[in-house]
């Protein structure tokens, strides 16, 4: 069936989208670092060299899979990049080496990239401006109750084999590459002219840009320091904690509940913690007020440090789930505080550039930083590499101090905009509109 005659609308088909991309995705990773721990038999440098071949494939592919995206069909790019990653996920629920795990990164990343700007590009477009803001939140809702959803079933597949919440979440990518080849519209799209389309060229410009904003704003500069030490550090903490939980300590008899359930509620409690938190920030934090930001922002950064410590260095079960779930909080409830950091410093017409070239800054801190932590699990031990993890981040501390400093005197230039025209100026930094 051609899309353009498809019986779903746009909005119908971009909640399609992000319940059961988020359904899938939770499937297969409440499980995913268990299923390479006990049956890959991963070490600790193996698992951080994953994530670091993830990282490098997102880097590497974004300007290609824009390509595609611009100068054939956004449609295509979101289809093709669901299937890749389905691919992936199949390849590494079904064939267990390092390797394999190696190649399914590359898809999985290759595929993410495809998806990462297109989906939101081709929304904008067919939806429209003025229902984009409402589509975005309502997926962003029906994405968190179909991932609380996804966790349980993750479970319970891995109870009868562990390779199974992976193979059934690769399935149901491919399923919806299928659904959206069949039903997903495109009667808007619009191929860039040949003058703006991403190439290589384009990124070492946008690269260019942003640096010369960056030198020019004492406050971006900072910012970007502590963007470069959060994406050095984030990759031993993600690949490494759940190893440090399956070999440091031994879980609790509790009702007899096994070793996996236990990751179930791990994971659960960390959701609902972070989203309690993140609207807490939301309902409290006058983010005008850039002063308090970097308050809020550096107290994050203190309870992740603490946090960390604490979970590499205890030997109390309890402790160390209590001390994961706030390093979560940590990690995650400052996001849209970052965001609005960024927008608040840097001028208008570059802004987008400026968020696009801080994110390329964070994948970098991760190529850079992962391996050395992921050495170290293998070598000294996991509770080593989790304290060189806060170790990295401590410099943050001095930056945020000096951004208080700053922040007295330096411009804001996001206080004369509706909060409409910033999330928009987010989102397309994001990837909206640039591909």
């Amino acid at each position: 069936m051609h899309s353009k005659h498809s019986k779903f609308n746009a909005f119908t088909v971009y909640l399609w989208i992000a319940g059961l991309g988020a359904f899938a995705q939770s499937i297969i990773f409440t499980l995913s670092m268990v299923y390479q721990i006990e049956t890959v038999k991963l070490n600790p440098l193996q698992l951080v060299l994953v994530g670091t071949t993830l990282e490098t494939a997102c880097f590497i592919s974004q300007v290609p899979t824009g390509i595609l995206a611009d100068m054939y069909s956004r449609r295509l790019a979101v289809i093709v990049g669901y299937l890749l990653m389905g691919l992936g996920f199949l390849l590494e629920g079904m064939l267990p080496t390092f390797f394999v795990m190696l190649l399914a990164q590359i898809l999985w990343g290759c595929g993410a990239t495809c998806v990462s700007g297109a989906e939101e590009a081709w929304c904008a477009s067919e939806i429209g401006e003025e229902r984009v803001g409402a589509a975005f939140l309502r997926s962003s809702q029906l994405g968190m109750l179909a991932s609380l959803l996804g966790i349980p079933l993750g479970i319970g597949l891995g109870l009868l084999r562990l390779n199974l919440p992976i193979v059934v979440g690769g399935v149901v990518f491919i399923l919806l590459a299928l659904f959206l080849f069949f039903w997903m519209p495109e009667r808007n799209f619009q191929p860039a002219p040949h003058t703006e389309r991403s190439s290589w060229r384009a990124m070492g410009q946008l690269m260019a840009d942003g640096g010369q904003a960056v030198r020019r704003s004492r406050m971006l500069l900072t910012i970007l320091c502590i963007t470069a030490f959060v994406g050095m550090a984030s990759e031993g903490f993600d690949r490494l904690q759940t190893d440090h939980f399956i070999q440091d300590f031994a879980f609790p008899s509790f009702f007899h509940l096994p070793q996996l359930i236990w990751f179930g509620i791990i994971a659960e409690g960390s959701h609902l913690l972070c989203l309690t938190a993140t609207e807490l920030v939301r309902r409290c934090v006058n983010t005008n007020n850039q002063t308090l930001v970097i308050r809020v922002m550096s107290g994050l950064q203190i309870l992740l440090i603490g946090s960390i410590i604490v979970f590499a260095l205890t030997d109390n079960f309890y402790l160390a789930l209590l001390s994961f779930w706030c390093a979560s909080i940590g990690r995650r409830a400052d996001a849209p505080l970052y965001n609005t950091w960024i927008v608040q410093n840097s001028e208008p017409r570059i802004r987008a550039t400026v968020i696009s070239m801080f994110g390329q800054v964070d994948a970098i801190g991760q190529i850079v930083g992962g391996p050395g932590i992921g050495y170290l699990g293998s070598a000294p031990s996991l509770r080593a590499a989790l304290l060189a993890t806060s170790a990295i981040l401590t410099p943050n501390l001095i930056f945020f101090a000096r951004a208080l400093g700053i922040s007295k005197t330096a411009p804001i230039y996001a206080i004369e905009e509706s909060a409409v025209s910033i999330a928009e100026t987010v989102l397309d930094a994001t990837g909206l509109d640039v591909s």
